[in-house]
């Protein structure tokens, strides 16, 4: 009887160990080279990046709920994100963007957001915003990225054709089985070579948790929407904080913000969202 115990548990273990981690070492691995690269090519160099995987280059006035965040951290290097506006002064993003882990468990924190809205390009045009007024949910977990949700208070930005508000998602909808549009600056490959600067976005399908938890285990909770990455399309690292989003118009609807996926975005992985409903109550009392 404790050999079969002792093989069973062995059993579980092995079958443990095979779920993957979201990667929590955001800024160090993906947002500090991010912003590198996008620097790099924006000044006319060489680039080593990309973006969203699989979707479309966008214009400047497409996802005019999207702002791109060029990240300052304490100790003066820089990364990127993405953040959905809510208000004309307030947005939110991941709270790893604003806070997050090195690989040692140091924390790694950030002094300052450059919002940009109305471009598609971070580190020139469109209306950009300083701020460093960032609150994260009280709950949020640096090493599970659960509650992975930050509300950004910034100076007045008005809404045009180009820049204009989301709704946040209520109630009790899963979304399972809906399409839903993610956007953001981040890369659109597992491997360097050039890419196109724009900003992407890519349409995802949102799958059962229980799907989810067959690739990060018991990272997935009730709090968490995933999307499925097998039909061409993939949120990928530097995507983070950016929104998932259903409808068009004034009725676009934000379902999701960007929190955790793998560093192969290509390979059919699933991606995982903050789910926007079961943080509405919060997210509207920071407002």
């Amino acid at each position: 009887m404790k050999s079969c115990l002792l093989i069973l548990l062995v059993a579980v273990a092995a079958a443990a160990a095979e779920y993957l981690q979201p990667e929590f070492n955001y800024h160090e691995v993906e947002g500090i080279p991010k912003f590198e690269a996008i620097k790099q090519f924006e000044e006319g160099t060489d680039f080593d990046g990309g973006r969203i995987w699989g979707g479309q280059s966008v214009g400047a006035g497409a996802q005019p709920h999207l702002g791109g965040l060029v990240i300052t951290l304490t100790d003066g290097r820089q990364s990127i994100c993405g953040s959905s506006l809510l208000s004309n002064t307030r947005s939110v993003t991941a709270a790893h963007c604003w806070r997050s882990l090195n690989a040692q468990g140091q924390i790694i924190q950030a002094s300052r957001f450059t919002i940009v809205w109305a471009s598609n390009r971070l580190m020139s045009g469109g209306t950009r915003v300083n701020t460093n007024q960032v609150f994260m949910h009280p709950q949020y977990n640096m090493r599970s990225l659960q509650n992975d949700v930050a509300v950004i208070r910034h100076n007045h930005v008005n809404f045009n054709n180009q820049i204009n508000r989301i709704n946040l998602a209520s109630g009790s909808n899963s979304y399972v089985g809906t399409w839903a549009t993610a956007a953001g600056f981040g890369r659109n490959n597992d491997v360097s070579g050039s890419s196109n600067p724009d900003k992407r976005q890519a349409n995802l399908l949102v799958i059962t948790n229980d799907v989810c938890r067959r690739t990060f285990g018991n990272t997935i909770v009730a709090s968490t929407l995933c999307v499925s990455t097998t039909h061409g399309s993939s949120t990928c690292p530097g995507d983070s904080g950016g929104p998932l989003a259903i409808g068009s118009g004034n009725n676009r609807i934000l379902i999701g913000i960007t929190s955790f996926g793998t560093q192969w975005c290509t390979r059919g992985f699933p991606a995982g969202f903050a789910r926007v409903t079961s943080f509405n109550s919060w997210i509207r009392g920071q407002m």
